[in-house]
């Protein structure tokens, strides 16, 4: 087992499987850790050629990350795919508190832990790649999913930063990718299912998300917004006033704004 190694997180469905299926189809043998069953991705990866271990764990602890980390002992973590990430619906004076701590650990706490124990070895021999799942929901007031859309501007100006700090690296590159809406498991688990968002029909596809971002990562992109709309919107960011931007979500995300009429 001394081939090229790769750890996908938030790898039991959706983007993070898609990527996980990039990185086997390329030769990398496989670590893939999500707090969810792995049921369809070992059906979905099954017979592509790479040693492939799945792992259930919680990825919004430091102790899950470690608990990752541990099964990658003895071999060298040539790109990690962090991409693991929660949303959650409804006003923000209605969600409980280990909800909305939830989204914060997971988005934030474990991905830049995981981010930080990966490129310390990485930057040492000069090697490596990382890719980071952002989000255009970083650049966009998220009324009605505020926790979420405050974890991802903070991942996307994190990643941005770190960028800089080890430019001089020539060999370990860090992408940012940043989708738009999606059509993963996320609203679902959101509790989004009944809003406009969620049952809109124009969501993107994961797979082709997916290819953007491991294309970007392979070329050793800063990063990539994934399709020409949210492209449209992450400029439209810098230009529409924030409270504009906030009642637009609005009308996307509140509660109910998805029933028919």
């Amino acid at each position: 087992m001394a081939g090229k190694f790769a750890i996908v997180t938030g790898a039991s469905s959706g983007i993070g499987l898609e990527l996980a299926k990039l990185a086997a189809k390329d030769g990398y043998d496989l670590l893939l850790g999500a707090d969810t069953p792995f049921t369809q991705a070992e059906r979905e990866l099954e017979g592509m050629g790479v040693a492939i271990e799945t792992v259930e764990v919680d990825l919004s602890t430091l102790d899950g990350v470690d608990e990752l980390l541990a099964r990658a002992i003895g071999r060298q973590i040539d790109v990690v795919c962090a991409n693991a990430g929660h949303g959650l619906g409804h006003a923000f004076v209605d969600q409980n508190l280990e909800a909305w701590r939830s989204v914060i650990d997971t988005n934030i706490t474990g991905t830049i832990y995981l981010i930080q124990q990966a490129l310390k070895p990485m930057l040492a021999r000069n090697s490596g790649k990382i890719l980071v799942t952002g989000s255009i929901a970083g650049f966009i007031p998220g009324s009605f999913n505020a926790v979420y859309n405050g974890t991802k501007a903070f991942v996307d100006n994190f990643t941005e930063a770190v960028r800089n700090e080890i430019k001089d690296s020539d060999g370990v590159t860090l992408t940012t990718l940043m989708p738009g809406v999606t059509e993963t498991e996320f609203f679902k688990r959101a509790g989004l299912g009944d809003t406009s968002v969620g049952q809109d029909d124009g969501k993107a596809d994961p797979a082709k998300v997916a290819k953007d971002g491991w294309e970007a990562l392979m070329a050793g992109k800063g990063h990539i917004v994934s399709g020409w709309a949210n492209k449209l919107q992450v400029a439209a960011a810098g230009v529409v006033p924030q409270s504009m931007m906030a009642e637009q979500h609005r009308k996307m995300a509140e509660p109910g704004s998805g029933a028919s009429q």
